[in-house]
């Protein structure tokens, strides 16, 4: 989600170097990947469920913010499923393939959905709306992905087959509901731009606001500090939120 003044609108053809540039890349990724055999079917499932995962993410901010006043998203041409719409070519494309050929896991976004947040009808308090739409809806998807995967689950992945033997369905299912958790609990981390960081805005008195946005600029460093830095807590949080949704769904 980007916050905006409404006074700009991006353009898909701005993004046309990008895209040639990021496909080329691609094409050369994979050809590496299909010529050493590194990349397994469940990576390849993997990656096809993260992507519109993230997409939806990004579009239900901008559902929000539509129904509380501010249609930017709307004219911008956002509020589709279609993904040249919402495609970063780093953040959706090149980033999570290189890290899950590297790592095993991926991190990546979308074009953020603009909002402007002077146009929401009650700005402060549905400004918390609009940032925690995405995570509710991942939690939501996880949720009923979950349920769904114990109704269909052969007694072959209840036994403990590893992943490569699972049918699809089975696979798809599980990967859906795991990564839905994983983008709601990174992007509930109250550190800006994360979603989280709309409830801190909320609560900071007025007269904190100015340090606040002059200091939110350059927190996307503490972000990928967190994701290439320190991974590991990243992982244990994840690890605890997929056992609690595991828990309960499984």
């Amino acid at each position: 989600m980007t916050l905006s003044d409404g006074t700009g609108r991006s353009r898909l053809h701005h993004y046309g170097p990008w895209i040639l540039g990021g496909g080329a890349v691609v094409a050369g990724i994979a050809y590496e990947i299909a010529r050493r055999h590194i990349v397994s079917r469940t990576d390849v499932v993997y990656f096809l469920v993260l992507i519109p995962t993230i997409i939806v993410h990004e579009v239900s901010h901008g559902v929000v913010a539509n129904w509380c006043g501010d249609d930017t998203a709307k004219r911008a041409g956002r509020l589709t499923a279609n993904p040249l719409r919402h495609i970063d070519p780093i953040g959706s494309v090149l980033l999570p393939i290189l890290l899950i050929v590297t790592t095993g896991y991926a991190f990546g976004w979308a074009k953020p959905v603009p909002v402007n947040v002077s146009r929401l009808r009650h700005p402060r308090n549905q400004a918390v709306l609009v940032g925690l739409a995405g995570p509710f809806v991942n939690v939501v998807i996880a949720f009923l992905a979950g349920f769904a995967f114990r109704l269909v689950a052969t007694q072959s992945v209840r036994d403990g087959a590893s992943l490569g033997q699972w049918p699809l369905l089975d696979l798809v299912l599980f990967f859906l509901g795991e990564v839905n958790v994983v983008i709601a609990v990174f992007n509930l981390i109250p550190i800006p731009p994360l979603d989280g960081s709309a409830v801190l805005e909320r609560f900071l008195p007025q007269s904190a606001l100015a340090t606040y946005y002059r200091l939110r600029s350059m927190s996307m460093v503490l972000v990928l500090v967190l994701v290439f830095v320190a991974p590991g807590v990243l992982d244990t949080i994840f690890n605890h939120a997929l056992q609690y949704w595991g828990n309960i769904v499984l």
